[in-house]
């Protein structure tokens, strides 16, 4: 039998089972308007296009993991392999979006919409095909700007991973694809998803408010247009079990504790606790450990972006003996100063925070406290949970239990929230949790590894700054990551379900 050749270019074609399949997640984005910003200024929009892909959309999808697959003048196509990733990815490019549209006017925005979907794809050298792609476009078409639209299959993947919010908008029925496609769109603000479930909250309530009226004012009615003997006759029969359900004792009213209809969503979709702390209550002020500084060896050869080793020297100052905790972030919130009221325990780790909170948090507790709280530079961090050692974690060279919350230290790394502060044993220094339990910001721009780093101590800066060092690991990553040495970035305006952060002060 002769080969198969393609009837436009002739070369040879691999038979139909050789073509390369796989299941992925695809990303596909565009920009709303995009015509119209080229009528405004065609030569300034697609400078700055291309430095958006070039700086942002590029880098970003590399960091997540991601293969760009191709820009489309205004938009780009790319693949994951983890739907997690995926989102991630076009959560931090929406939310980089807002900062770099915030110092330009209005009509000039450059604003995408993206879609995320989860499909079996044909894989070519420089292209991907079929029905997965097809619905990501179709996602994104339908998306407003600066939204991210996920098709259910990935919705099903991410739900228990990702602590941002989802809101379900039903099944869509799109151009090309025969069956509706179950839509959620993301919200990655933990505030906004509360704001969304409480406007639910009240929409379900004002509905059954207007049904007990509409029920009350027709039995109202049918009373009032019976003939006058009817009516006292009425009044004055004894009640009867098998009386309608429109002439039963009033339905208590939704705000009751208990409820005539089913409420279950209503019961799931609960809100916000009140913050612990209110702005007149005592400050709660997190418990501090005084170290009095010196020299030690910074950074380990595991990990391309922890060396080259070097030695460096850190003054005195006070280091967290906790991680800040929810009781310590809601009296922040209490006092409008934070932009979030925390859920959880108050004895648990603050978490969902980015790097702009946490520098909100000390700002205020600065101002409240008359003291110089603000974050730990990353060498501070690393010096403080050594505590003097110089092994892979405080306590050793191999992982033992007792000493850390993390997914492979005898922990529940499917939980939503770590363990409350102080579960494990003090290291050297008397402080807690300095490996596992949360992710912790620092004050430092990310940089690759420590080529030209200070070695003084201070917070390093330059570099990336869009992206900020996160150190200590948390309760979902494994054990490499409670090494004292270990270090990672994240974007500095996105919340993550696992960063907090613990406070440092100056002497």
């Amino acid at each position: 039998m002769g080969e198969i050749r393609d009837f436009k270019s002739g070369r040879p074609q691999p038979p139909r089972d050789a073509v390369p399949r796989r299941l992925a997640a695809i990303v596909v984005g565009d920009i709303a308007g995009y015509s119209r910003l080229m009528q405004l200024d065609e030569e300034g929009t697609h400078a700055r296009v291309k430095r958006t892909e070039r700086d942002l959309i590029e880098p970003t999808i590399a960091e997540h993991h991601g293969k760009l697959i191709k820009t489309t003048g205004d938009g780009f196509i790319a693949m994951f392999d983890s739907p997690v990733e995926a989102v991630r990815c076009s959560i931090v490019i929406q939310q980089n979006m807002i900062g770099r549209n915030a110092a330009i006017a209005r009509d000039h925005w450059i604003e995408y919409r993206i879609g995320v979907n989860l499909g079996d794809i044909i894989i070519e050298s420089d292209d991907i095909y079929g029905d997965g792609v097809n619905v990501a476009s179709r996602l994104e078409g339908i998306a407003a700007p600066g939204d991210v639209f996920i098709s259910g299959g990935i919705y099903e993947q991410i739900k228990h991973k990702m602590v941002c919010g989802y809101e379900s908008l039903g099944d869509k029925k799109v151009k090309n694809i025969t069956d509706p496609i179950r839509v959620y769109r993301v919200l990655p603000d933990a505030a906004a998803y509360q704001r969304t479930r409480r406007r639910r909250e009240s929409i379900l309530l004002t509905l059954l408010g207007l049904t007990i009226a509409i029920i009350a004012g027709g039995v109202l009615w049918y009373l009032l247009a019976q003939p006058r003997g009817k009516q006292a006759e009425l009044a004055q029969a004894p009640p009867s079990p098998a009386a309608s359900p429109a002439v039963q004792p009033p339905v208590p009213a939704p705000s009751q504790s208990s409820s005539p209809v089913p409420a279950a969503p209503i019961q799931q979709a609960s809100p916000q606790p009140a913050p612990s702390a209110s702005p007149a209550a005592e400050l709660p002020e997190p418990e501090m450990v005084s170290l009095k500084g010196g020299s030690f060896s910074m950074g380990s050869n595991d990990d391309p972006s922890e060396r080259p080793i070097r030695r460096v020297t850190v003054r005195p100052f006070a280091m967290g003996k906790y991680p800040v905790t929810v009781r310590e972030w809601n009296a922040c919130a209490a006092a409008k100063a934070c932009s979030f009221t925390a859920s959880g325990k108050d004895d648990v780790p603050v978490t969902n925070v980015s790097w702009s909170d946490a520098k909100q948090y000390v700002t205020w507790l600065a101002e409240r406290s008359k003291k110089p709280y603000r974050l730990p530079s990353e060498a501070e961090w690393e010096y403080a949970a050594r505590g003097g050692s110089q092994s892979k974690y405080w306590w050793g060279d191999q992982m033992q239990p007792g000493h850390a919350g993390c997914k492979d230290c005898g922990g529940d790394s499917t939980a939503e929230q770590p363990v409350k502060v102080g579960s494990f044993k003090p290291n050297p220094f008397g402080l807690y949790d300095m490996g596992g339990g949360v992710d912790q910001w620092v004050e430092d721009c990310w940089h690759r590894n420590y080529q030209g780093a200070p070695d003084d101590g201070a917070v390093w800066t330059g570099g990336d700054c869009g992206s900020h060092v996160i150190r200590s690991g948390s309760w979902k990553n494994d054990a490499r990551y409670v090494r004292p040495a270990s270090r990672d970035n994240y974007d500095t305006n996105v919340r993550y379900p696992t960063h907090g952060f613990r406070v440092a002060l100056s002497p």
